[in-house]
C-alpha cells in the first residue's frame, strides 16, 4: 500500500537577499517541499549591499496577503527594517536562519570590519520569534561574540542582549537533497564499462560472463583485474577473492564501490566561493609543491565566482594548466556531482565556515574529505580528517599522490546520513508548525 504525504503550506513566505550558493539550495528544497509556499529572493551580487538595504526593496516587492503565518529568511536580511517597513508582517511566526553570522566574519584588515553588518543581524535577532543555525559552531559563535562587538560602540552600550536572544535559538542542520548515487556511479553503467577495456581486457570479461559472479563482482574484478598485476579467481565460488596477498570479501564486492576502481593520477577537487575567506592560496600553494615534487594529480576548482575573484585564481589556471580536469562554477548540478563522483579527495582550506555544503556533497559522493581543524569542521567530521596546519595538508596530500589507491579503498566514516533532507524533513515540518497529512 503507498503513502502518499501532503506537505501543503500555504502561508509560509520564503524570503532570500542573496538568492545564490547553499541560500538558493535551501529556499528553492523548501519552496519545492512545502506546496503553496510564496519565493521572493533577489540575486547573488554584492552581499554588502545586499545586507544594507535589500529590506527596502523587499518591503516593496513582497505581496500583500492575510493569508501569510510564517515569514522564513536568511539572517542576509534586516529583519527589523523590513517589519518597520511592512507593519502588516510583524504579526507572522518570524524565522531567520543563520548559513553565517558577521560576527566572527575574518577580515583581511581590522579596519575593514563593518560594525553594521553584525550589528543588522543583532537587530535581527531580537525581532525575530525563532532563530535557526546551521551548526552548533554557528549558534555558539554567534551568542559568544554579541557583547565582544556591542562593546565597540563608544558609550549606551545595551545590556543582556545574549539572554534575550539565547531561547529563541536552535540548531537545525542544513539539509542536504541529493540524487542517487547510482545515476553518477561509473560502476553502475557496464556498457560503458566494457566499451573501455582494452581487447583483452574485454576478453576476460566475457570470460567472466559465463561464470557464477554477479554482474556487479564481474565489474569489480575485472577493474581490479586491470589495476593490480596478479591472479583473480573469477569462478566466485568462495565468499572470498583472493587479490594477490589481499582478500576482497562480498561487503567490498558488493554493491561495488566506484572509488575503488578508478586508475591513474589522484584527482583532487576544491569547490567552494572564490574570496578570500576560503583562503584560496592555502590550497593552491599546496598544489604547487606537489608540482614542483613532480608528483602527479589532477585537480578541479568549483564554487561560484563573484564580480572580483581573487588573484590567486588566473595565477594557479596557467600554472596547473596541465593538471586540470575543471575550471570554474558548473552550471548544472549534474555536471558538479560527475566530476565529485570521479574525484577521490575533496579539500577544504576555509578560514569562515559554518556548515560546508560542498565538503558533504563530496563525502556523498564517495571523495576523502580533508579539512582544517578549525570552524564547524571537528562538529561534523572525526578527527582522521582534519589537519592542523598547511605543513600537515601538504604531507597528507603528498601520501595520496604517491598512493592513491589507500584513498579509493577508504570507506569514509561520515555520518551522511544525518544530513539528508529525508532524516530531518521532520524538524522543518515542526518548525513551520505544518501537519502531514497521510493517506494509505
Amino acid at each position: 500500500m503507498q503513502k502518499i504525504v501532503n506537505m501543503m503550506a500555504e502561508g509560509i513566505l520564503l524570503i532570500e537577499p542573496f538568492y545564490g550558493g547553499s541560500h538558493r539550495q535551501l529556499i528553492d528544497h523548501l519552496y519545492a517541499h512545502f506546496t503553496g509556499s510564496v519565493k521572493i529572493t533577489m540575486t547573488a551580487k554584492k552581499w554588502h549591499w545586499r545586507a544594507r538595504t535589500s529590506a527596502l526593496h523587499l518591503s516593496q516587492e513582497i505581496p500583500h496577503s492575510s493569508k501569510y503565518r510564517v515569514l522564513f529568511a536568511s539572517s542576509v536580511l534586516n529583519l527589523a527594517e523590513l517589519v518597520a517597513l511592512r507593519p502588516d508582517l510583524s504579526s507572522l511566526k518570524k524565522i531567520l536562519y543563520f548559513h553565517e553570522n558577521q560576527l566572527v566574519y575574518p577580515v583581511q584588515k581590522t579596519l575593514q570590519r563593518d560594525f553594521q553588518y553584525p550589528y543588522n543581524q543583532i537587530l535581527s535577532c531580537l525581532v525575530a520569534d525563532t532563530i535557526v543555525f546551521n551548526s552548533q559552531f554557528n549558534m555558539d559563535s554567534f551568542l559568544s561574540s554579541i557583547n565582544t562587538v556591542l562593546k565597540i560602540t563608544p558609550d549606551y552600550r545595551p545590556k543582556g542582549i545574549p539572554e534575550k536572544i539565547r531561547p529563541k535559538c536552535q540548531v537545525l542542520y542544513f539539509p542536504l537533497d541529493l540524487p542517487s548515487r547510482a545515476m553518477f556511479d561509473q560502476s553502475s553503467h557496464p556498457n560503458q564499462l566494457k566499451e573501455s577495456l582494452t581487447s583483452t581486457e574485454e576478453c576476460s570479461y566475457k570470460e567472466m560472463e559465463n561464470s557464477t559472479c554477479s554482474s556487479e563482482e564481474k565489474q569489480v574484478i575485472c577493474l581490479y583485474e586491470k589495476t593490480v598485476d596478479c591472479e583473480i579467481n573469477t569462478k566466485c565460488d568462495s565468499p572470498v577473492h583472493s587479490i594477490g596477498e589481499r582478500n576482497l570479501s562480498d561487503e567490498m564486492l558488493c554493491p561495488p564501490d566506484a572509488k575503488r576502481l578508478k586508475t591513474g593520477p589522484l584527482h583532487i577537487v576544491w569547490a567552494h566561493r572564490w574570496e578570500h575567506d576560503k583562503d584560496p592560496e592555502t590550497f593552491f600553494n599546496a598544489l604547487f609543491q606537489l608540482q614542483e615534487t613532480g608528483l602527479h594529480f589532477r585537480v578541479s576548482v568549483m564554487g561560484e565566482q563573484f564580480t572580483d575573484n581573487p588573484e590567486i585564481f588566473s595565477v594557479a589556471r596557467e600554472r596547473l594548466s596541465s593538471h586540470i580536469v575543471a575550471w570554474g562554477y558548473q552550471e548544472k548540478k549534474e555536471d558538479f556531482y560527475r566530476i565529485l563522483s570521479d574525484a577521490d579527495v575533496a579539500v577544504s582550506t576555509a578560514l569562515h565556515e559554518f556548515y560546508g555544503v560542498s565538503m558533504l556533497e563530496a563525502v556523498y559522493f564517495g571523495c576523502y574529505p580533508l579539512c582544517p581543524n578549525r570552524l564547524v569542521y571537528p562538529e561534523i567530521f572525526p578527527k582522521t580528517y582534519l589537519y592542523n596546519t598547511p605543513v600537515q595538508l601538504l604531507k597528507r596530500l603528498k601520501r595520496m599522490c604517491t598512493v592513491p589507491e589507500e584513498v579509493r579503498r577508504h570507506s569514509v566514516q561520515v555520518p551522511i546520513e544525518r544530513y539528508l533532507w529525508q532524516n530531518q524533513a521532520d524538524d522543518f515540518y515542526a518548525l513551520f508548525k505544518v501537519k502531514k497529512q497521510e493517506e494509505i
